[in-house]
Order: structure tokens, then sequence, then C-alpha cells
């Protein structure tokens, strides 16, 4: 069992880590009526595909998040859950080289402060690396650099970066950023997400507050600068805000909803140098709302809506594809471990199901089913 036995313990970190910071929702821009993204996802690597999934009861001290692992080339899941840390909060996943997974715990119960942990080997070992200021509540609060380093969204809108040594510092704040020319075109509402291109620069993304503009700016030269991407004519009168931002095989993929209610649409965004972007069509949401969103390793997305719907993209330049109706039952995330192969993970209790859409296939088929030893009262 990997899920947490030691809320004393917990208790006695939150003293030693006061003042660290608590999670809070970012800011949405004026008039929006968006719907938060879960925390449940999925993201696929050159080694293997994570996923974060919160089983046991719906929602409380009896909830704790799991983490699961497909490796590349493989067809069944296990549970690699970081030994020794309170899951009660959710996990936030950024992805690395090979199997390797960077695992950030968002505050939780009595803690206020974010343990992150890492693998290099698909879950065999784990190393605990300095703890950050409590990550904000968005999937994207975490991300690693291509050589390491790691960038942190915390809920009270400070972002941090950790240096040379492995200690973290402040590298900007909402209002910091939202003061400097480069956001002026964009109104900053509030920061959704954090990144960084394959060149290792700093990336966050956001909210607008004025319509027709997408909130992504890119650090460089000791400066922030608005990186894109740029909108069609027709989402000029649409607020829009980032829903994720991450790594790609060999850039960077954005995930923006502009607009709410029935007009709303979906919009991926693909860039390879954190400058040049590549828009998909737009996707009308019809009155749905996106419930998780997943990546696969070469930019491919997934996205649950409700309404028990799913739609991918396979990358840059293909459209929408309506995916056949999701596995009754609560179907929590989609991954993309391989070209055309869609897994649908599906939890209940301490049971996770996984379903597979197999290429060419119209009908899901059930894999495998994952029994988690969940430990009911061993948060308090």
């Amino acid at each position: 069992m990997k899920a947490p036995r030691y809320a004393a313990a917990a208790l006695v970190l939150a003293i030693l880590a006061a003042g660290c910071g608590s999670a809070s929702r970012p800011a949405q821009a004026p008039g929006s009526s968006a719907v938060p993204l879960s925390l449940t996802t999925a993201v696929t690597g050159p080694g293997a595909t994570w996923a974060a999934v919160p089983m046991g009861a719906a929602s409380g001290a009896d909830q704790f998040w799991q983490l699961f692992m497909l490796p590349a080339g493989g067809s069944r899941w296990s549970l690699q859950t970081p030994p020794d840390i309170a899951t009660n909060g959710a996990l936030i996943l950024a992805g690395q080289a090979g199997q390797g997974i960077v695992v950030g715990e968002r505050p939780s119960l009595y803690l206020t402060f974010s343990a992150i942990t890492t693998t290099r080997d698909g879950g065999r070992t784990w190393a605990t690396l300095p703890p950050a200021t409590g990550l904000a509540g968005v999937p994207d609060a975490l991300a690693a650099a291509p050589d390491g380093r790691l960038i942190a969204l915390g809920g009270n809108q400070q972002v941090t970066v950790t240096g040379p040594g492995g200690g973290w510092a402040t590298l900007t704040t909402r209002r910091a950023l939202a003061a400097t020319p480069a956001t002026r075109s964009c109104a900053l509402a509030g920061l959704t997400a954090a990144a960084y291109t394959p060149a290792g620069s700093p990336v966050l993304a956001g909210t607008c507050g004025r319509a027709g503009t997408a909130g992504v700016f890119a650090y460089a030269g000791g400066t922030w600068h608005q990186a894109g991407p740029g909108l069609p004519a027709s989402l000029a009168r649409q607020h829009v805000r980032v829903l994720r931002l991450n790594r790609a095989a060999s850039g960077d993929v954005a995930l923006l909803e502009a607009g709410t209610g029935p007009s709303a649409s979906l919009l991926a965004a693909w860039t390879s140098d954190g400058q040049r972007w590549r828009l998909s069509p737009a996707f009308r949401l019809g009155g749905a709302h996106p419930v998780s969103v997943s990546f696969g390793s070469s930019g491919a997305t997934a996205v649950v809506l409700s309404g028990n719907r799913g739609e991918t993209l396979t990358g840059p330049g293909a459209p929408w594809r309506s995916l056949p109706p999701l596995p009754a039952g609560r179907t929590v995330t989609l991954a993309l471990p391989a070209a055309g192969t869609t897994d649908a993970l599906a939890a209940d209790g301490s049971s996770l199901t996984i379903w597979r859409l197999a290429p060419g296939s119209a009908t899901w088929g059930r894999t495998q089913t994952i029994k988690v030893p969940i430990q009911y009262g061993s948060s308090g």
C-alpha cells in the first residue's frame, strides 16, 4: 500500500514549514464562469506513460491520489505511488527523460507546503527533493526543464525555480508579471500553468482579462515577453484562458478555452521554439466543459468532456476526433500511450479499470483492473 499513515507527522512538518504559503484558486477573467479543470491527468514521455488518479473516497481525508505507470511498448499498468508522502491533496506530474517523472504533492490536511519526489527508473527507486511552496490547484503547477531544473506555480501565485544547488528561488509573482510591458495587452487575471521551452527558458500561462489574447509569456535575457499564440479574428471578442501548457517531444503544447457557455471553444497550439505556434481547428463545446486533459509524447491531446464524451487530437495539423462514448462509470482521464491508442482510466473506490480503444476500433475493451489497498482512516 502506498497511501500515507502519518497525520501526526504531517502536523509536525506543517509547523516546520510555517510560512511556505497556502493553495488558492487562480483568478479568472471578468465574467468568466469556467469550470475548474480536474487535476487528474496522464502524460506520456519517451519511456513511459504516467497517470495521477484519485482513489478511495470521492473527496475528503479518505481520498488518496495514486500514481500509475505503463512502460513504453508495454501492455500492463502498475501502481507506482511514491512511498512515504501524503497524497490526499493530489499529485502534480512533471515528465522527464526515459522513464523519469517528478511528482509534487499538493497541500492537504495539516500540510502547507508541497513535497517533491522523483524517479528515473519507472518507480523502482525514488529520491526526495527540497519541498516547494504549496503548489497551485492546476495540472501544470510543476514542470521540468531539459537539464532537470524545476519551475513551480504556487497557490499564492508565486513562481519559484530551482537553482544549481537544488534550492528554490522566487522568479516572479502574478502581480509582478502583470506590471510588466509584456502583459499590457493581456490584463493578466491569474496564472494557470508553468513550463519550459525546449531551450530551457521559463514559460508562464494564464487567463487574460482582455478579450482575444492568449496569455503565454516567456522569460529570456532577464525580461518577460509575450510568447503567443496569436488567435484567429473569429475569437477577437472572446476571453481566453490557458487550460494546460506541457512539454511535448520537440516543443510545448497548450490547450486554450475561448469564450464561455454554449459558444465556448477549445483550441490546441504547438510550438517548437516558444515563439511560433500552430493552431488546431476550434472545437465548439456546445455547452459541455472539459473535465480532464492529457498529452501524448508527440503533442497528441486527449480531453474528457462532461456528458461522458471524449475528444482527441493526434498532433499539429490534425482534426479533432470524437471518441466512442466513454466506458460506463467514472472515467477520470484518458491516456495516449502510443500512436492511435487511447486508454480510459476509470476509478471506483479502490479499483482502477483500464479500457483500451485500439487503432481503428469503434469499441472500448477492458484490459485490466488494478486493486489498490486503500487504508481508510489513515490520514487522521
